[in-house]
């Protein structure tokens, strides 16, 4: 067996890979950026290697900065986990010929299958059904937009060395074509350096779905069945689960094997995902991904198996550990991504510090037990646990730009689909970030949504249930606030201690009057709604206390729980609940019932100097670079009109007129880098500008 690896990546996968080489009791090592100095997978490796600053391009994307660690550190083999350098045939011959295990497929299959163009191109001759489109090498404009207007629209632009969703368009007319080639060849370059493009016709309502490959040198190949991924925002997988539902065994095996001969017919070693689009009863190729997929958790959780250490023993050279046969399925399976983004913002990535996490009981995966958990030190079967997290990330630690957001991994397990699902709204439910946007409550309403209990599966489940999935600002109950002023008056409890000076005595004596004090919160809803006044007054006359909420006083007092400052038993009238809030600099957030309320607490005389930002600017809604100014000084802009567009994590933000004005000036070129909140141009309504009354 392999006795060292170099793992060639970051984040959860990069811990995750470290569980199962501990377990096997290979040594690991990390490579880490700037960023990622004091980070979780840092610490899960028996050594770590600095390899440079923190944008990616300078560091995890450098092969000869990733092999002099090998070097250095006597690592036999290196695993790259998925993105970066994963899918670099370059790099996997690179590794090779420095006489390095590459686990993962040889150079030739990486190459094979690396362009999808090239890859739809060699399925055809295999007989392998394809989806209308083009897959030319000629990518002139011109001839692009003949071929779309030939397949008939809608049509998908796609990066044709592309995935995760990075350089994908959907173009529902021939008008709008050019501008989304441009949008997605850009996007394409920034994100794997070439900008070449397919063209395939959109299907409508289809389902996505993947079969799980494995090979190993001696001929033997296998499919562990499929992953249903068809609930996707942008392109990019939200909820992925095993099996598919609805799939029968026949349609089961067929696919499978249409996978393992793609596999074979590229001369394929170790795990692969080959992936399917299926409508009107047919399945079309889309892709093959030459690594280990995001996804992986929920085959491991039906099959009882660690796909880690297969591609281990197999990049070893031993033969698969089971052959088809012998596979069984086991249960139903469901993971969802928790990202740091802003579902009501169209996703934005949110960037910040994890000031609190709080997560469901579960295991951090290792198929004989628990490596390291937060609920438990006890080793068990994987067959026995329903919920398990793969992370990267830890309280305290930052999300930065230069990464993917993904805070975590929640993969649960029941005995059938039903199961699961409840595990799954369960284990949310538990899952408590402070510190940045989350995707939390909108999965929450995504997994509780009709379509997605009832398996009325398809990859725009998200865009046509939008009203129900995005809806208004839920009301506040008045239990919420009765525990956001608990918090409040815990922790001022708290910072007097023992103090027995009278002058910091919290209980609120009057002579000849009750205790009265205001709590004049500003509640803020999920989304970009407007805060909300929500006011509460706290009364106290001798043994009698009261909170004023809504118009309606009741009886209220609380206790905070010894073993946990965060959690707090409040009885408010008739009724007592138990419930957690955590207090950052001027919001408490407060978690009841799997709900996360914020309310924003303000010192009047700390802030009576505040100004309000100035009117008509545009600010960056995440930190990112400038990849194209449509504007100029001067121009008469549209409400809607694309101004700039500002690429963050491999992703294009195009930021526009909110009102129809002129632009006064335009603060950022193309290239710049600019923070969260930098106003990027200034415009003003065209009656008040100069360029306008010049213009009548």
């Amino acid at each position: 067996m392999i006795n060292k690896v170099l793992i060639a990546n970051r984040g959860e996968i990069a811990c995750r890979v470290a569980a199962t080489c501990r377990r096997l009791g290979i040594a690991t090592v990390a490579v880490y950026s700037d960023a990622d100095a004091g980070s979780k997978h840092v610490a899960a490796c028996d050594e770590a290697i600095h390899i440079g600053p923190a944008p990616a391009a300078e560091s995890y994307l450098l092969g000869e900065k990733i092999l002099s660690a090998a070097r250095a550190t006597g690592a036999r083999a290196i695993h790259p986990g998925y993105g970066f350098l994963s899918e670099n045939a370059a790099f996997a011959q690179a590794c090779f010929d420095a006489g390095l295990i590459f686990i993962g497929p040889p150079a030739s299959a990486i190459s094979a299958m690396g362009s999808k163009a090239a890859a739809k191109s060699m399925m055809a001759e295999a007989g392998v059904p394809l989806v209308p489109g083009y897959h030319g090498d000629d990518q002139s404009p011109a001839l692009l937009q003949s071929e779309a207007d030939a397949i008939g629209y809608p049509v998908l632009l796609k990066a044709s060395a592309g995935g995760g969703g990075k350089g994908m368009r959907v173009v529902e007319r021939s008008a709008d074509f050019a501008a989304a080639l441009a949008s997605c060849q850009r996007e394409a370059r920034a994100s794997f350096g070439d900008d070449r493009v397919l063209i395939e016709k959109y299907l409508i309502r289809p389902r996505h779905i993947e079969i799980q490959v494995f090979a190993d040198t001696h001929e033997q190949a296998v499919y562990l069945f499929e992953r249903d991924c068809s609930v996707q925002r942008r392109h990019q997988k939200v909820l992925e689960e095993a099996p598919a539902p609805g799939l029968s065994d026949a349609r089961r095996r067929e696919m499978g094997e249409a996978a393992v001969a793609a596999a074979r017919a590229v001369g394929y070693v170790g795990a692969g995902t080959v992936e399917f689009i299926v409508a009107d009863g047919a399945f079309y190729f889309m892709e093959m991904n030459t690594r280990l997929q995001v996804e992986h958790p929920v085959t491991e959780m039906i099959t009882g198996l660690d796909l880690v250490e297969w591609q281990l023993r197999v990049a070893d050279g031993e033969r698969l550990p089971l052959s088809q046969n012998a596979l069984r399925l086991n249960g139903h399976a469901i993971e969802a991504r928790i990202y740091a983004e802003n579902p009501a913002r169209g996703f934005l990535p949110s960037t910040g510090r994890l000031s609190y996490l709080r997560t469901p009981a579960a295991v951090e995966f290792s198929i004989a037990g628990v490596t390291s958990g937060n609920d438990s030190g006890s080793v068990d079967s994987i067959a026995s646990r329903t919920t398990r997290i793969d992370s990267g990330v830890r309280e305290g630690d930052v999300i930065s730009p230069f990464y993917d957001p993904m805070i975590a991994k929640l993969i649960v397990h029941g005995h059938d689909r039903d199961a699961a699902l409840a595990a799954m709204r369960s284990a949310l439910n538990a899952f408590e970030v402070v510190g940045l946007s989350t995707n939390i409550a909108f999965l929450q309403r995504l997994v509780a949504s009709e379509p997605f209990a009832t398996a009325d599966l398809d990859t725009g489940l998200i865009e046509r249930h939008h009203a129900t999935l995005f809806p208004g600002a839920p009301a506040t109950p008045a239990l919420a606030v009765a525990i956001a002023v608990a918090a409040l008056l815990n922790q001022e409890t708290s910072a007097a201690g023992s103090i027995t000076t009278p002058w910091l005595d919290l209980g609120g004596w009057r002579l000849n009057a009750p205790y009265q004090r205001e709590f004049p919160f500003s509640i803020m809803p999920e989304g970009n709604s407007e805060p909300l006044t929500s006011p509460a007054t706290l009364i106290r006359k001798g043994s009698l206390q009261t909170l004023q909420i809504q118009g309606h006083a009741l009886p209220f007092s609380y206790r905070s729980e010894s073993a946990d400052a965060q959690a707090f038993t409040v009885s408010l009238g008739d009724t007592q609940t138990r419930a957690r809030a955590f207090i950052a600099e001027e919001i408490v957030h407060v978690f009841l019932h799997g709900n996360e309320y914020r309310f924003e607490w303000r010192d009047l005389l700390a802030h009576a100097s505040d100004t309000e930002h100035s009117e008509g600017s545009l600010t960056a809604p995440m930190p990112g670079k400038v990849v194209a100014v449509f504007a100029h000084k001067g121009q008469q802009v549209e409400k809607g009109a694309p101004l700039i567009v500002i690429e963050a994590m491999k992703m294009e933000h195009t930021i526009v007129a909110p009102i129809a004005g002129v632009v006064e000036e335009v603060l950022f070129g193309v290239g710049d880098q600019v923070t969260d909140g930098a106003q990027l141009l200034r415009f003003v309504d065209p009656e008040t500008s100069v360029e306008g009354k010049r213009a009548h």
